[in-house]
């Protein structure tokens, strides 16, 4: 009888080592999760766009950020939180109660919320904003939210100020948004000041041997800026080290050349043994920039700026960036970097914040201090979670005018909020090869947005649901 009673004893010892050792371990997996899902979450949402520079992603899904309320009966309670609806998803969260600030929101992709009376706004990711699905017709009290980060080339028409205006509430690149996304690849003033991936300017002397003055990394070609046109033509007057597919002359490590590896260790030690880097966007527009500014500031290479006509106001100092702008010609570009980089002193004026690691520039300094959220810092939230609880937070602005008898606040956009002047070609560039047919398609293609922009203005005031026949019909009427 005793030994019966011990082998209980024993197997009763094991049962609640083995409850503790499961319950830890389970414990574990879910606190690696969560740093896992966290640190995702605040991840660039880059893609490759199959080239060398790299553009936020509108596929990657976030996951729960918080355990869902649920009712007696184990169903979400969502008669008591407004209902955000991810109409062009950029998350891939089927439900989930998010809380901003004294604010909760329940955030979904699920369309059945269509016609539930307490959706309260929709959500829109630019690029996959599509005319043939809108969640027509559109009550007064639904608002409509806009999340766009990427270049106009990627949706034409939301550029125009009939389609912009349909929105109450932006995140985009511009500063005049209600979100604004201006430093969207910029993770903080520290990087900027950082000298870890600085050559010495007299290394940089001696590499000069074998590397040329300038070099250019681009895969995505004639894209709207015209970009290639213009560096074909300064490759005439002075040496161009070209890495990507577009005018390439140069290869990468084999292990570099995948997209992917644009912000890897190796890639950064190459670009920084550069003096100087052909820092071009892919479209014109205030306020849109991208890594190609920010990575040489980083790594201490002088970029060779062409991009957003307000980047003064966006520079760490004013002597940080040569501006494409300033010079007439590629020709008079071409003379005074080969003055810079014979002449120690003028080049090293262009690096010198760096050197002491001043920012002497407010409106950066106010605007990396200011924003709500973070860049590949898994502390802070990204700008996805920002641009949802600032649609959850009006909600719920309206939500209390409403309870004390007041009229609701009436949020609408900007043309200013999203604004790309028309694609142009450098009239200096040889007739394009024939393989850069796309080159002349961004003009025709932004005359037809256009017309695609009063379009469905007109559908969308109608207020009735309609085809894409429908739409095409009105686009190609005139």
């Amino acid at each position: 009888m005793a030994r019966i009673q011990r082998r209980k004893l024993l197997a009763s010892c094991l049962c609640i080592t083995a409850t503790v050792f499961l319950l830890v371990t389970l414990q574990v997996v879910v606190e690696l999760g969560k740093f896992e899902r966290k640190k995702f979450k605040n991840s660039n949402l880059r893609d490759a766009h199959a080239e060398m520079e790299r553009e936020p992603t509108h596929l990657y899904p976030f996951l729960e950020k918080e355990a869902l309320t649920l009712n007696r009966k184990g169903k979400l309670e969502t008669e008591s939180y407004p209902i955000m609806l991810w109409w062009s998803p950029l998350t891939g969260e089927t439900g989930r109660l998010g809380q901003c600030g004294a604010d909760a929101c329940f955030f979904t992709i699920n369309r059945t919320f269509l016609h539930h009376h307490m959706t309260k706004a929709f959500l829109f990711y630019g690029t996959d904003f599509n005319i043939d699905s809108l969640p027509l017709p559109r009550k007064a009290h639904h608002d409509w939210a806009l999340f766009h980060e990427e270049s106009p080339k990627n949706n034409y028409k939301l550029f125009h100020e009939p389609v912009i205006a349909l929105f109450n509430y932006t995140a985009t690149f511009s500063r005049h948004s209600h979100l604004p996304l201006t430093t969207q690849y910029l993770e903080g003033i520290e990087v900027l000041k950082s000298l870890q991936y600085l050559v010495p300017l007299k290394s940089k002397n001696s590499l000069r041997k074998r590397l040329a003055p300038l070099v250019y990394v681009q895969s995505d070609c004639d894209p709207p800026s015209d970009r290639d046109s213009y560096v074909r033509e300064l490759m005439t007057y002075i040496e161009v080290d070209s890495y990507g597919e577009c005018l390439r002359n140069k290869d990468l490590p084999q292990q570099l050349k995948n997209p992917a590896s644009m912000d890897a260790d190796g890639f950064y030690r190459i670009i920084a043994q550069y003096k100087f880097i052909l820092a071009f966007e892919n479209a014109i527009c205030d306020d849109y920039i991208t890594e190609k500014l920010w990575r040489p500031l980083k790594l201490g290479v002088v970029p060779v700026y062409y991009g957003s006509p307000s980047i003064a106001d966006w520079l760490p100092s004013n002597r940080s960036a040569i501006l494409v702008s300033e010079f007439s010609h590629p020709r008079e570009l071409a003379t005074y970097i080969r003055q810079l980089d014979h002449d120690d002193r003028l080049y090293e004026a262009y690096i010198e914040w760096k050197l002491k690691g001043e920012i002497s520039n407010q409106r950066l300094l106010t605007a990396l201090r200011e924003r709500k959220w973070g860049v590949q810092d898994i502390n802070q939230d990204n700008y996805v979670d920002a641009f949802e609880c600032m649609v959850c937070n009006k909600v719920w602005e309206n939500i209390r005018l409403r309870e004390k008898g007041l009229p609701p606040k009436r949020w609408r956009a900007e043309v200013t909020h999203l604004s790309c002047p028309e694609p142009t070609v450098f009239t200096f560039s040889p007739p394009a090869p024939p393989r850069s047919s796309l080159r002349q398609m961004w003009i025709p293609s932004f005359e037809q947005s256009k017309k695609e922009a009063r379009a469905l203005r007109w559908l969308v005031d109608r207020n009735q649901n309609f085809s894409v026949q429908e739409f095409w019909a009105l686009v190609f009427k005139d």
